[in-house]
């Protein structure tokens, strides 16, 4: 009896979130998380849905700009060592994006895992910037090569962190955003006070920022003050900017008092 050949698995593309546009003038790429060693197939609900909520705010804060914002579904659950699968799968998302709507700008958007697949997909050329969340850091390690940060040259970085994090450990993004501020100043990094991994306390907050955040990289809004107060600050004071508790009520002003 002749053997099957196993199936080759395949990153691919969730639907658009949110209104699609006419046409196309930016794409966010939404990365979910995953775990540090696994062989599995993700569930594709589960893996998206933390990332999906945010995908749809973005799709509508950048309709009019032309936003197009999709969740990457992975072929694997794990980074997986070397293989760097998840980040694998960035980039080959990156040249899709690329293949579907030409020569338009990407911004990464990662939670977890998915924050450290998209710092280590910034260099791909369409991305000109990279907004982590609660980004998983392997811990230092002088027998291992740290983590990589010259791909972040040239890109706008924001990293957001909650403080009481407690699978992600906030102190390494930190590192890793002090090391990567020495070569490109467009980092900044937010830590939102007494908050845990999944960042629900301040959930209204932390999506404020980065519609601030992705509006302005991808189409040139104005920044907020405060993420142009942490952009310009010297570290380590815009690297532990705190997230105020009611961020984004003030940026919805009427018309007439802007």
């Amino acid at each position: 009896m002749a053997h099957q050949a196993t199936p080759v698995r395949r990153a691919r593309l969730g639907r658009a979130l949110g209104p699609e546009p006419a046409a196309v003038s930016g794409a966010v790429l939404l990365l979910p998380g995953g775990d540090e060693v696994s062989a599995r197939r993700p569930s594709l609900l589960m893996a998206a849905a933390p990332v999906r909520a945010l995908g749809r705010r973005l799709a509508r804060a950048g309709h009019g700009e032309g936003l197009v914002s999709h969740a990457v579904h992975y072929r694997y659950r794990g980074w997986n060592g070397s293989e760097a699968h998840l980040a694998q799968d960035a980039v080959w998302a990156a040249d899709e994006v690329v293949r579907r709507y030409g020569d338009v700008p990407v911004c990464l958007v990662g939670v977890g895992m998915g924050g450290r697949a998209a710092l280590h997909a910034a260099g791909h050329p369409a991305v000109n910037s990279v907004l982590a969340l609660a980004p998983w850091l392997p811990e230092d390690d002088m027998a291992a090569s740290p983590e990589p940060v010259k791909q972040l040259a040239g890109r706008q970085v924001l990293i957001v962190h909650g403080t009481n994090d407690e699978r992600t450990d906030p102190e390494l993004s930190f590192r890793l955003a002090e090391r990567a501020k020495k070569a490109n100043r467009d980092i900044c990094r937010f830590e939102v006070h007494s908050d845990g991994h999944a960042l629900h306390q301040y959930r209204s907050e932390v999506h404020a920022l980065a519609e601030d955040f992705v509006m302005g990289t991808l189409f040139g809004r104005a920044f907020s003050r405060p993420v142009q107060d942490a952009l310009a600050a010297p570290p380590p004071l815009g690297l532990r900017m705190p997230l105020a508790a009611g961020f984004g009520r003030s940026l919805r002003r009427p018309p007439e008092s802007r």
